[in-house]
């Protein structure tokens, strides 16, 4: 289904067949919050006047607790309003839902200034930068899942425990375990074509009931929006079916992590000319690109673990880098090697390079904006390019590691300088804070893994 024009969702909406308008945005984990408007009222009302939401939907936790010691907003100065501000540039039709509609929004105080801590406005910024250089940046998601048997309420009620994955076995590639499990993920599948979210391809991956479905690539905003449209609609889509999924980035110890494979490029000012591919390398060898993308990738290098925060935002995240688990530890890259955490690939305007260390979970605005940031740090400042690694990565001792845990992702986007310089003193600090109370919060639970360790024992 093509994109709604404002004049196609007006006419939907007076003819009767539109009755309800989603005005969304993401909130810091990257979960879409907002109302449900009335159709009618969405015209009279929303298209000029925004839509009102309370500001300390950036400054909660994942249980929707409004957290202390936030600047942008606190107890003390009262939790007031921001107004989203719809952008129908991204109005569609959501096919899973009847008579709906979706709009993108912008969120701004009351006084009309941009809310600079919202993931969408972050990676905007990165993407005005990149535009001030002559740059269009690009970009694709491979977001990987896990389905499940039982719905989310039945999920709950287990505690997430003893699940039934729709799978008995690892079904990387398989066509016949997939088949069994296509009436969900036909229906991911084509409820995202509906919502002119393209998919390229879904497959299953190395894991029990693990999928992964690839989306088109497209402007690196676009690319966001979509990606996280995607990773909701999905669930909803399985809470229609009765079952469940995840994009944890480690549901389970015993099993494979889910991946947010990133493909970045960048193209030229009217998006239509790659300016990676050096074109085709004599003696049959591979194309290392250009110098430009020499810089772009030696920024992804040099940056990756000041940035890595924005790419495995939970505790949970850094529990997906073991060795040999098709899941990076090194901060190297290489060419069509998927042990390194920066893997080169495709040909002449699909050459790009794979940001493998994003999991799952990672909110796509904030991966997709320190991915420009990253980037454009090696651009600026005419980084080396690396030596492209053979080999297995996993074994190297000499290589940079990936952060093992979000304490030590901490500490490095703490001390970022260029993190400061490209984000702003305000986004960092919010960011930090954000994430040091998600620290806290699993620094005071009494695991499951504690208990049965040394219940009887200790």
């Amino acid at each position: 289904m093509p994109r709604l024009t404002a004049r196609d969702l007006e006419r939907l909406i007076r003819r009767g067949d539109v009755d309800t308008v989603l005005a969304v945005f993401p909130d810091t984990f990257g979960r879409l919050m907002g109302k449900r408007l009335v159709g009618r009222y969405f015209l009279d009302h929303a298209l000029r006047e925004g839509v009102h939401a309370c500001i300390y939907l950036f400054t909660v936790d994942m249980e929707m607790e409004p957290l202390p010691g936030f600047k942008l907003t606190s107890w003390e100065r009262g939790y007031g309003d921001m107004k989203a501000v719809p952008d129908l540039g991204t109005a569609r039709l959501i096919p899973w839902l009847p008579g709906t509609a979706l709009v993108f929004c912008d969120v701004y105080t009351e006084e009309g200034e941009p809310i600079e801590e919202a993931p969408r406005w972050v990676l905007r910024r990165q993407i005005a930068r990149a535009s001030s250089l002559g740059y269009v940046v690009k970009a694709a998601a491979e977001l990987e899942l896990y389905c499940f048997r039982e719905s989310f309420e039945e999920a709950q009620a287990r505690r997430y425990r003893n699940l039934t994955p729709v799978s008995g076995y690892l079904e990387d590639y398989h066509i016949l375990q997939t088949s069994k499990e296509e009436p969900l993920i036909r229906a991911i599948r084509n409820g995202m074509e509906g919502a002119d979210v393209p998919v390229e391809t879904s497959k299953g991956e190395w894991g029990r009931g693990q999928e992964e479905i690839n989306l088109r690539y497209a402007e690196a905003l676009e690319m966001a929006d979509r990606a996280t449209l995607y990773k909701h609609g999905a669930k909803e889509i399985a809470h229609l079916q009765g079952c469940s999924l995840t994009f944890m980035a480690k549901y389970d110890m015993g099993a494979a992590g889910s991946s947010f494979h990133l493909h970045s490029s960048l193209w030229d000012r009217t998006g239509r000319r790659s300016l990676f591919p050096a074109g085709r390398p004599r003696n049959g060898s591979r194309s290392t690109g250009t110098p430009l993308f020499g810089q772009w990738l030696a920024g992804q290098l040099v940056m990756a673990r000041e940035l890595a925060y924005f790419y495995a935002p939970s505790v949970n995240s850094y529990k997906r880098y073991q060795s040999g688990s098709f899941a990076p530890t090194r901060i190297v890259a290489g060419w069509d090697n998927r042990t390194c955490g920066f893997r080169l690939c495709g040909e002449g305007s699909g050459f790009r390079v794979e940001n493998r260390i994003p999991g799952a979970d990672a909110n796509p605005y904030l991966a997709f904006a320190a991915t420009i940031a990253a980037g454009l740090h090696g651009i600026v400042n005419k980084l080396k390019p690396p030596r492209l690694y053979e080999g297995n990565a996993y074994e190297d001792p000499t290589l940079p590691q990936v952060p093992k845990t979000l304490r030590e992702a901490v500490a490095e986007l703490e001390r970022s300088k260029v993190a400061r310089a490209a984000f702003g003193e305000r986004v960092v600090d919010h960011y930090l804070h954000t994430a040091r109370l998600e620290q806290q919060a699993f620094d005071q639970v009494v695991t499951d893994w504690e208990l049965m360790r040394n219940f009887e024992r200790i």
